[in-house]
């Protein structure tokens, strides 16, 4: 029935992690009362702490107490939850009963909220297009009933505007979202808000001016300024045409002073919002940075954020000068022309009804055209970087094609932005129009039968048609508010992601780690997936080098990532000189363990500033060790710059090896008292790599080294070895030789490899000797 009421109730999981999860349902995309429903639904289900649902993004955030409420039961929740909503949205209308106060308001209440609306709005257009001699004689009647109406149509809007997208995380009182953009840079908006009210105010005196020079040309002389002392239509014309150079010279110096308030008003909001966001993305759990695409985080960064900064940098002077037009046109007319007031300013409420009713219908078609834009953008990217492997497999052409469906589903759903906005302009310009013929109509019988002068009406015939022209933009203006609530979203959406916890834990002195780690029954899985460990128990003894091996699939990368806390184990502890990990400072614990990863990622930089990089201030001369202790010295000398070359982003003119060696140097430099090498030799050379073994022999002592890797020969000569199979276990453990007389998983391995079982064991005889300390695992909890 959902589907065939073009309802679709699917949900697709986002991020899930302890007592949070985020989904995607497309129920309440484009749908402001589903969102509403949504979530009074949710908050009244037992475990659920929080709820959000986003009718912009079609997205919902739910916190659930995990002592209540598990992931599993938790997502079935909100399915059931979603389930009533569309029983809501497909079932029939029926009349609206009295709702206890537990209960989503009911559609029937917001229909009788839109029906009276359209009353208000009806109305006063209806004193408009009927017109009348009962109204035409009290002018003041009809005005009033265009100001009411226009003031409800404003305050809904704005209400409904804060209304739809409370602060997920926070009780406080939701504000609306232009107020949350300016932040604490009021006192520079009202600066700037003031130099446009001033600048408007002496811009329509310039239009006042120039209709009484016209006058002046007309009928001779006023007879308003003869009162003044200025007699003669010379005189006048002198007088006028100074003022009205000085009042031009005071537009251009106020519009001016404005632009430039509100441009660094703009730079100041990117620059604010830009530097808080960032500092809590790099503080993003991992599994959200990894979950989100790198390039729609980007551009969240920069052309979100920079949408915010430039609709107050631009739009907002505009709007506040339209305000201020009509603030000063309103008592200049009830005083001067009160017979023709009301028609020059009906079109307002009109005008101020299509622009929230369009910002109603279009939220959803910008959120679409954001996502569209956000995809399109990845894919360029990602075929950019990827360039070498497009043309090895000669894909030119399929990207090609790829990238042009894109572009076309992205023109499609801006076309349909596009198709509202020049709609919305046309209405708007009609309105406009029609405002200035009844005025001319209106005003015109009126100086005919005499009850409005003509030196009156002739000063004020322009006015409104500055203020309407300037109502032809609104547009544009209501297209860029679209567009910056839409990047606010997303916005807002990226600062919601929780962070890691920084602040907390019992600190930890590098220099008093020992260098044990256990694994007491440790089971973890990635969302959506079987357990990469299943009930996992290893100890690494301190001050030694333990080599873990295994298949593809086995959790060797998994127990380094767990013990950098990437992720927290979903059961079991990580002890590190038995203290559980959790309980230790984030940043502490990090310091103590260098990471080397198999794809380690090198800066756009120097050679010296990439090896540098995290021990910052070292000496050169410590950098050029630590370079020689990878063995990288060597290449870095034959390159043009040495140190101080460039090497590119992600250190593309190097090799596979030449970046695993310039990442091995980083981690040497940093001298952590434990090191894990996660495949940090796989792209050099047999040579190289026992080079590198060599020296590794001399940074290994008196410090923890935890090796992980495919190739056999890397850890052959490891205090202990840990061989890991499927499903995250360990299948066996000893020794090298141990292992191979085991003829178990190791020794198969190992066989593939070297092929010679025996010639492997003489090799590894007259090697360094093993030393092994067999230590018991703790009891577990």
């Amino acid at each position: 029935m959902a589907q065939r009421h073009g309802v679709d109730p699917a949900l697709r999981l986002q991020s899930v992690v302890p007592g949070r999860q985020r989904w995607e349902a497309p129920v309440v995309l484009g749908r402001p009362r589903a969102a509403e429903a949504l979530e009074a639904v949710l908050r009244r289900s037992p475990g659920i702490t929080e709820a959000h649902a986003s009718a912009v993004t079609g997205r919902v955030l739910i916190r659930h107490d995990g002592r209540v409420l598990g992931p599993k039961e938790a997502a079935r929740v909100l399915r059931q939850a979603v389930g009533l909503v569309v029983g809501r949205l497909t079932a029939p209308r029926r009349p609206a009963t009295r709702a206890s106060a537990s209960d989503a308001p009911p559609a029937s209440t917001d229909r009788t909220g839109d029906r009276r609306r359209s009353v208000l709005v009806g109305g006063a257009a209806a004193v408009v297009a009927l017109g009348g001699a009962k109204v035409l004689l009290r002018p003041l009647v009809s005005f009033g009933a265009v100001a009411v109406a226009t003031a409800v149509v404003v305050r809904r809007a704005w209400r409904k505007a804060a209304r739809s997208r409370p602060d997920p995380l926070s009780g406080e009182t939701p504000k609306h979202p232009l107020s949350r953009i300016v932040g604490p840079h009021r006192r520079e908006f009202a600066l700037a808000s003031l130099l446009s009210i001033g600048g408007q105010v002496v811009e329509m005196a310039l239009g006042l001016f120039i209709g009484w020079i016209a006058l002046v040309l007309i009928k001779g002389e006023s007879a308003a300024l003869v009162k003044l002392g200025l007699a003669g239509a010379s005189t006048q014309l002198w007088a006028l045409a100074g003022v009205t150079g000085l009042v031009c010279v005071a537009v251009a110096g106020l519009s001016y002073a404005s632009g430039v308030s509100w441009r660094r008003l703009g730079q100041a909001i990117q620059h604010d919002w830009r530097k808080e966001t960032y500092p809590h993305v790099q503080r993003l759990e991992l599994p959200h940075l990894e979950g989100e695409r790198t390039t729609r985080i980007a551009g969240v960064l920069a052309e979100d954020i920079n949408q915010l900064g430039n609709f107050v940098g631009n739009s907002a002077h505009e709007v506040i000068q339209l305000v201020t037009s009509f603030a000063v046109l309103v008592p200049v007319f009830l005083l001067m022309a009160p017979q023709i007031a009301w028609i020059a300013f009906a079109p307002i409420p009109v005008i101020a009804w299509l622009s929230f009713y369009y910002h109603d219908r279009t939220a959803a078609d910008y959120a679409v055209s954001g996502e569209n834009r956000a995809q399109l953008q990845s894919r360029l990217i990602n075929n950019l970087e990827a360039s070498a492997t497009v043309k090895s497999f000669c894909a030119e052409d399929h990207e090609a094609e790829r990238v042009d469906r894109l572009s076309e589903i992205c023109r499609e759903s801006n076309e349909q932005t596009d198709r509202g906005v020049v709609m919305y302009t046309e209405n708007v310009r009609i309105c406009a129009t029609a405002s200035m013929a009844g005025m001319l109509l209106l005003g015109g019988r009126a100086v005919l039968n005499g009850t409005l002068p003509f030196e009156v009406f002739s000063p004020l015939i322009g006015l409104p048609q500055q203020v309407l022209w300037k109502l032809t933009r609104l547009g544009g203006t209501i297209d860029q508010y679209q567009r910056t609530l839409s990047a606010f979203d997303r916005v807002e959406h990226l600062r919601g992601l929780p962070v890691e916890p920084v602040a907390d834990g019992r600190r930890l002195e590098a220099a008093g780690v020992k260098g044990e780690v256990v694994l007491d029954g440790v089971t973890f899985s990635y969302p959506g997936r079987p357990p990469a460990l299943r009930d996992l128990s290893l100890r690494i003894a301190p001050r030694q080098v333990t080599g873990i091996v295994g298949a593809t699939g086995s959790g060797k990368t998994t127990i380094a990532k767990l013990l950098m806390r990437f992720y927290e184990a979903d059961s079991g502890r990580i002890l590190l000189d038995g203290q559980d990990i959790r309980e230790l400072s984030l940043p502490d614990l990090r310091r103590a363990v260098g990471f080397v990863a198999q794809d380690a990622h090198l800066f756009d930089g120097t050679v010296a500033e990439n090896i540098g990089y995290g021990s910052f201030g070292l000496s050169r001369r410590q950098v050029v060790d630590s370079a020689r202790l990878a063995d990288a010295d060597s290449f870095i000398a034959a390159l043009p710059q040495g140190y101080d070359t460039v090497i590119g982003e992600r250190g593309a003119t190097l090799s596979g090896g030449q970046r695993q060696r310039i990442a091995l140097a980083r981690a040497i430099l940093k001298d952590s008292p434990i090191v894990v090498l996660d495949e940090a030799t796989s792209a050099v050379d047999n040579e190289t790599e026992a080079a590198i073994q060599r020296a590794l022999q001399k940074f290994a002592a008196d410090r923890t080294m935890i090796v992980i890797a495919h190739r056999l020969s890397t850890i052959r000569h490891a205090d202990w070895i840990y061989a890991m199979d499927k499903g995250g276990v360990v299948a066996e453990e000893g020794t090298h030789d141990a292992l191979l007389e085991r003829n178990g998983l190791y020794a198969s391995l190992w066989n593939l490899q070297a092929g010679d079982k025996h010639a492997s064991l003489a090799s590894c005889r007259v090697g360094q000797p093993m030393t092994v300390r067999a230590v018991p695992l703790p009891t577990r909890r």
